[in-house]
């Protein structure tokens, strides 16, 4: 709480998380203040299954959802069951390696309650959404028409994610990665008027896009079975706090896993 003219005035849950160094760079700074001090809105932040454990990039990913859950606003937690088929390019010289969807299934289960110790999901205050519900049963070519129409081949490979593998190699498998990000914004912010997108600085091309669908797609009840509706969509960007230097690149410290399992804690913190 702060004090203006001898009032109690609610202190912006922005405030706070621009102190701690949460947060490099919006879309909106200033739209994005006054939503945040006018209401309470849905955000969001995407974790792919790519292993049974979330490891420290997650983690400060997840303190930035407590942080606004605490404020009062609501977290979407979503796994990327559906986005893992296919693999982020971002911040990787090579494709991922391909898993089952048994391997992502067992994934999404584990990741589901290592969150829970750090988002409450009781009475509403945050959801649990996969990605697989929407994106596996896609029709390829209604998919095309209604959302890659709405997207520049000559600036999606201008964006950095790209960018960066054209010389070894970008497979067109990949090359989906961003419309099927994209397509997640537009689905929560249908379903659950999402309004904010959160995440690492290596997703911005890829909240960019999001943006950019919701605001021109003309997608349908009929085919997406959700109402059509426009809400005022941001993005927001938080820096990899931590970090190492791999293959030349600055990327989260992956192999630092929140399971004891996969990962021994103790000389990590000594």
């Amino acid at each position: 709480m702060i004090y203006v003219g001898g009032k109690v005035k609610m202190a912006n849950v922005l405030d706070e998380l621009l102190e701690r160094g949460y947060i490099k760079q919006f879309t909106h700074e200033d739209e994005t203040r006054e939503l945040l001090e006018k209401e309470k809105i849905t955000f969001y932040i995407g974790f792919d299954p790519t292993a049974d454990s979330l490891h420290v990039g997650h983690f400060i990913a997840m303190m930035f959802m407590a942080h606004m859950q605490k404020a009062g606003h609501r977290p979407i937690a979503l796994l990327g069951g559906g986005t893992a088929m296919v693999g982020d390019p971002s911040g990787k010289t090579d494709m991922r390696s391909m898993l089952t969807k048994e391997q992502i299934e067992h994934n999404v289960s584990c990741i589901k309650k290592q969150m829970e110790r750090f988002i409450d999901f009781s009475d509403d205050k945050a959801i649990l959404v996969n990605n697989a519900d929407w994106l596996l049963n896609l029709n390829y070519v209604d998919f095309l028409r209604d959302v890659g129409v709405h997207f520049s081949v000559n600036r999606m490979l201008s964006a950095e994610c790209f960018k960066q593998r054209l010389e070894k190699g970008l497979s067109f498998l990949e090359f989906n990665y961003m419309l099927m990000q994209s397509y997640d914004f537009l689905m929560l912010n249908r379903k659950y008027d999402c309004k904010i997108e959160l995440g690492g600085d290596d997703q911005w091309s890829n909240i960019l896009g999001g943006i950019d669908l919701e605001r021109g797609c003309p997608l349908r009840s009929v085919r997406s079975g959700i109402p059509q509706g426009v809400s005022s969509l941001f993005g927001r960007l938080n820096p990899h706090c931590v970090q190492e230097v791999r293959n030349g690149n600055l990327s989260h410290l992956s192999n630092v896993h929140q399971s004891s399992m996969i990962f021994n804690p103790t000389p990590y913190w000594v």
